[in-house]
């Protein structure tokens, strides 16, 4: 019987060391995102791949509305996953090689718990180098040295995990600009953010339970270095109001980072900077224990919209999102419009 985890990654490269390396993992079953710019017959031995042509085929109601040469299409791979009886999903990117500690972790259990008014940067618990992930706030920055508190341990219930990636991790244009420092980072146990205790999280090496399936949504009318920032900026109020956490553990891959240029993400990331704040508290002001996840996942995107933050075709999306998850896993996670 075929594995239900599943690995999803989108690539525009060759197969990548990276992911002939995820090919090898046990238990998993890899999936690639092409995108019009990835190579012509694009193949690797243990890997499904999603060529344009058979993106077009899955006929996914998303499909016909995802540009193009953009990251969100790795959505269709999500999908994909979903329809073949996905329990759990991870998601990384081609430049990452997983590690020997990669593994399928708990989504439920004990945990040290992170508490904190707004913000953390639990980056700090796994170093203490100066380094803070790609999404935290600008006006906190000269708090990013102060390491969270661990309040308590109790049970919890993880809907998305955040792992870590060693030598070249997620952060920001300015760290890069200003320190350009490769970090390694500790072990340590887990931790898992409390409700009203937010830090950023991405697309990099992360791994969602079923139930938080409808939160892979990517926005896919934002810059690419906002969208998955964006994302995990909303599915925080989203997870408490279902009774789910997210969790932070340690290193699992070692980026071997394809090529960037610092200013041009810089400017990729501008939106980041000035709306970090206003998304999460629009998320959180939103978030509703009345309504299922997916359908607080619609009404803080529709805020988003009068606020500017989105435009309305990113409803559209989502709409159509929501109801190809619907469909795939049989499941009601949102009544479109809402």
């Amino acid at each position: 019987m075929a594995p239900s985890n599943f690995v999803v990654v989108t690539s525009i490269f060759p197969p990548t060391d990276g992911i002939r390396a995820l090919a090898q993992l046990r238990d998993w079953q890899v999936v690639v995102v092409g995108d019009r710019r990835t190579p012509p017959g694009w193949a690797a031995e243990g890997v499904t791949y999603l060529s344009p042509q058979m993106q077009d085929e899955l006929a996914f109601e998303s499909s016909a509305l995802l540009p193009w040469n953009h990251y969100s299409r790795k959505m269709i791979g999500y999908l994909y996953a979903m329809s073949r009886g996905a329990t759990v999903i991870a998601e990384t990117d081609d430049d990452n090689v997983p590690t020997t500690d990669w593994s399928l972790p708990d989504f439920h259990g004990e945990f040290d718990v992170v508490q904190g008014d707004g913000f953390v940067n639990v980056y700090r618990l796994f170093t203490d180098t100066l380094v803070w992930p790609r999404g935290f706030p600008l006006t906190r920055i000269r708090d990013a040295h102060v390491k969270p508190v661990i309040a308590a341990r109790r049970a919890a219930e993880i809907g998305i995990w955040q792992f870590l990636a060693d030598d070249d991790p997620d952060v920001d244009a300015i760290f890069r600009l200003v320190f350009d420092a490769h970090i390694s980072f500790e072990e340590r146990p887990p931790v898992v953010l409390d409700v009203g205790t937010a830090c950023p999280f991405n697309s990099q090496n992360t791994i969602f339970a079923r139930p938080a399936f409808p939160l892979l949504y990517l926005p896919a009318f934002v810059t690419f270095r906002f969208t998955d920032i964006l994302r995990g900026l909303v599915a925080q109020p989203a997870l408490w109001a279902a009774d789910l956490r997210l969790a932070f553990g340690g290193a699992t891959v070692r980026q071997e980072r394809n090529a960037h240029e610092a200013l041009r993400d810089f400017e990729d990331e501008i939106p980041m900077y000035l709306q970090t704040e206003t998304v999460f508290e629009a998320a959180r002001e939103t978030a509703s224990p009345e309504r299922s996840i997916g359908d607080n996942l619609r009404a803080i995107y529709a805020r988003l919209a009068r606020l500017g933050v989105v435009d309305e075709r990113e409803l559209a999306l989502l709409d159509a999102w929501l109801s190809d998850v619907a469909r795939v896993t049989g499941r009601r996670y949102a009544a479109p419009g809402v």
